[in-house]
């Protein structure tokens, strides 16, 4: 269905990501991010049980940046730091969801960075207040392509990584979560509606680090396409 954009006080304007092998797009409806899902990440932050249940915050949808492009580096922060997630997109909606069932409501997978203002994130985190402006900011979630569940299959292992300017920072692999996709849409599931559109950033492994104006940064998932982008001049 067409929009008539003439009926809208300003121009409407809907995140989306490309598909692999597909002239088709996705529409970002939410950015659900899960806060602390591998221990090795857990320990370097200094931070929460490692037995916790996951926790969940969000991202702006027009937070999403497509592959290639160029961030600028954001205001009000000195330490603006990577880590590579991989993404779950929702394609079909659902509340309560079974853990057995929760693959059943994956569209597909692709390789995120949730890039954040750490600085300001411990800041909110010393003082017990939300996480947004350490997390929720412009262009904070570069994302590459989605891949159809039907091309790739469903991603539970296979390595992950993380370079600036060709220099290794983060390595892991999927099978290191704590808490894996299923159970994570399924835990989401119980606090909000999944609805068709909905991206899922699962967490990211050790060797989170800052980035400056001029750097490059290629993030690999096994059997994914790579995302890369680089930094450019602080945002005025």
């Amino acid at each position: 269905m067409t929009v008539d954009q003439s009926s809208y006080a300003v121009a409407l304007a809907t995140p989306v990501l490309s598909v692999a092998g597909s002239a088709s797009r996705f529409p970002v409806r939410r950015v659900y991010c899960v806060g602390r899902n591998y221990v090795e990440h857990i320990r370097e932050m200094k931070e929460g049980d490692e037995r916790d249940p996951p926790f969940f915050f969000q991202k702006p949808s027009d937070s999403i940046v497509a592959n290639g492009a160029e961030l600028s580096f954001p205001p009000y922060t000195e330490d603006f730091q990577h880590e590579i997630e991989l993404v779950a997109a929702i394609g079909k909606c659902g509340m309560n969801i079974s853990v057995e069932d929760a693959l059943s409501h994956v569209f597909g997978y692709a390789v995120g960075i949730d890039m954040t203002r750490r600085d300001r994130q411990r800041e909110a985190r010393e003082r017990m207040l939300p996480w947004e402006i350490g997390k929720s900011f412009d262009e904070s979630a570069p994302c590459g392509p989605l891949h159809p569940v039907e091309r790739v299959g469903h991603i539970g292992r296979g390595s992950i990584s993380l370079s600036v300017n060709g220099e290794a920072r983060q390595k892991g692999d999927l099978g290191q979560m704590i808490w894996n996709v299923p159970e994570i849409i399924a835990n989401l599931s119980t606090q909000y509606e999944l609805k068709a559109g909905d991206l899922i950033f699962t967490g990211t492994p050790a060797g989170v680090g800052p980035v400056v104006p001029g750097d490059r940064i290629e993030g690999v998932i096994e059997g994914l396409d790579t995302v890369h982008f680089t930094i450019g001049s602080r945002k005025q």
